[in-house]
């Protein structure tokens, strides 16, 4: 390992770390030193995709007792994000964490907590944070130009089934454990970080139109904000469509939806929607998403010594949310207030 680089180990080989490791090997101050799997075939073949001259194994625990190792980048299957992050976090590595990070509240306090005392610094993967027309639009909300929020909504519908590499395991309870921690954590944590308000309380329904999946497939919730506002998320396996993000955002004083804005206040001589042209969430592929911007932000966390917006911490509370949804539907759909106890 080069002295002045951060040390990368990469824990789990499947779908993204691909897109991982491509981004990490774009940054400067880091040096991948180990790729560690369940499977050593899949490390083998994930170094060879890259070429990459470096630790090849299945056991993680070589990784934590490795000096050499400063990062651990956890991209397994979604039941191993908790004990591998705590396990790594209490041997001082710093952490980028795949979502969900967790399966249940338990594990959702028991990583806040073991990575608080550690003082190691964390990125969560909700990495849409850097997606360029979620950047635009919280700069857009910063600037108050559609005034007061009082409804938002932002939706995840990503049609999944055997095609996706991750079905054998994400499909699962045990695993997957639920749409919402799967990938409707997206839309979740878009809605917590563009309006920086928090969810006070959820009602959810769902249903499992295909029955593909181990628990309900589709998902939809009504949100409550300790600022008054109100909005809904929803999540649709089962959907029939390309994929779509879909972000919708009412103001006093104009509405967003999309890539599309009307702000009397920012163009006060506006006759019809105006587009911003720019990237769009508008895929679930690995390789469309920053993750350049997500580990060059995580490195320069750690060089600098400051927090992440999106840290662990930060996490807990879209994760909480997701976890409220999923209890209001074990419930019927009755309100579930938060935090939860």
């Amino acid at each position: 390992m080069t002295c002045d680089k951060l040390g990368v180990a990469i824990v789990g080989a499947g779908q993204v770390s691909y897109a991982h490791v491509a981004s990490w090997l774009r940054n400067s101050h880091s040096h991948i030193v180990w790729i560690v799997s369940r499977r050593l075939e899949s490390a083998q073949k994930l170094a060879e995709h890259f070429r990459l001259q470096c630790r090849l194994g299945t056991d993680f625990e070589a990784v934590l007792n490795d000096p050499e190792v400063h990062v651990v980048n956890i991209s397994g299957p979604n039941h191993v994000h908790t004990p591998q992050a705590v396990a790594a976090a209490r041997a001082g590595k710093h952490l980028l964490v795949e979502k969900p990070m967790c399966l249940s509240m338990e594990e959702n306090r028991h990583i806040r907590d073991a990575v608080a005392a550690a003082g190691v610094k964390s990125v969560v993967s909700f990495v849409l944070r850097w997606n360029p027309l979620i950047r635009n639009i919280k700069a857009l909300l910063e600037q108050e130009v559609i005034g007061r929020l009082f409804y938002v909504e932002v939706d995840y519908w990503h049609g999944l089934a055997e095609w996706w590499p991750g079905f054998p395991w994400g499909r699962t309870w045990a695993s997957g454990r639920s749409t919402m921690l799967t990938g409707g954590c997206h839309a979740v944590d878009a809605i917590r970080y563009l309006t920086g308000d928090e969810v006070v309380e959820v009602a959810a329904f769902a249903n499992n139109i295909k029955g593909k999946f181990e628990y309900p497939a589709n998902v939809v919730a009504i949100l409550r904000f300790a600022s008054g506002a109100v909005g809904k998320t929803s999540a649709l396996f089962d959907a029939e469509m390309p994929y779509q993000f879909n972000i919708d955002l009412a103001g006093a004083e104009g509405t967003i939806r999309d890539n599309k804005i009307w702000s009397k206040r920012l163009f006060p001589g506006q006759t019809g929607w105006t587009t911003m042209e720019t990237i769009l969430p508008d895929s679930g592929a690995v390789e469309h998403h920053p993750f350049d911007d997500e580990i060059n932000h995580l490195v320069d966390c750690i060089l600098r010594n400051e927090e992440s917006h999106v840290n662990v911490a930060d996490a807990y509370k879209t994760h909480e949310v997701c976890l409220a949804i999923d209890r209001s539907i074990e419930l019927g759909g009755a309100p579930v207030r938060l935090p939860l106890e």
